[in-house]
């Protein structure tokens, strides 16, 4: 894997619009530190940070954006902690979460996995393009598609009408994740 500097780099020359910060494997205060450095790059960009579960260090970090998962902290308690400063997303992994979701206004929801993935340990049951399509269409808030998203499939998500998708797993093993990323702007341009 790239250092995450360079990663931010490419983010920030690529306009990318979140860069998450998802390592659940590391200490709080080696997130800390790299939230820091990542955030010292792209300020002032339009690539915005997010922090992935954590208020505190969303907070610490001066983080754009915190994102919760069903498990973590509620969004009532994460929103006393991170002000009205930094915006959160929620996952969602059904048309249920989703309006239950949308209830408490957040800035934006995950949906997904679309396709199956590996990118987490137990991953959720995949939701399909036709379940996005249906939450696009009542959703009040930015939705970002998750989930086993490729160049392969990902014109069937954006048929849905999804302007926010996210490819994690595709763009952290590119051996050239700046050429990887020219490549889905020009498919998502077409």
């Amino acid at each position: 894997m790239l250092p995450y500097s360079i990663i931010a780099e490419i983010c920030l020359n690529n306009e990318i619009a979140m860069l998450q910060l998802r390592e659940k494997h590391l200490s709080d205060r080696e997130i800390i530190k790299i939230g820091i450095e990542l955030k010292s790059i792209i300020k002032g960009s339009k690539t915005n940070l997010v922090i992935n579960d954590r208020p505190d260090i969303a907070v610490f970090c001066k983080a754009d954006c915190l994102h919760l998962g069903q498990d973590d902290i509620t969004y009532e308690d994460a929103r006393k902690i991170v002000g009205n400063d930094i915006q959160i997303g929620l996952s969602t992994h059904s048309i249920q979460q989703a309006k239950e979701a949308l209830e408490k206004k957040p800035d934006y929801i995950g949906f997904g996995p679309i396709y199956p993935t590996t990118a987490k340990t137990n991953p959720d049951q995949v939701v399909g393009t036709d379940q996005l399509k249906e939450v696009l269409s009542f959703a009040n808030v930015p939705v970002v598609a998750i989930g086993g998203i490729f160049p392969e499939n990902i014109e069937a998500v954006l048929k849905t009408g999804a302007q926010n998708i996210a490819m994690v797993r595709y763009f952290m093993q590119a051996e050239d994740m700046d050429k990887k990323i020219k490549e889905i702007k020009s498919l998502i341009n077409k």
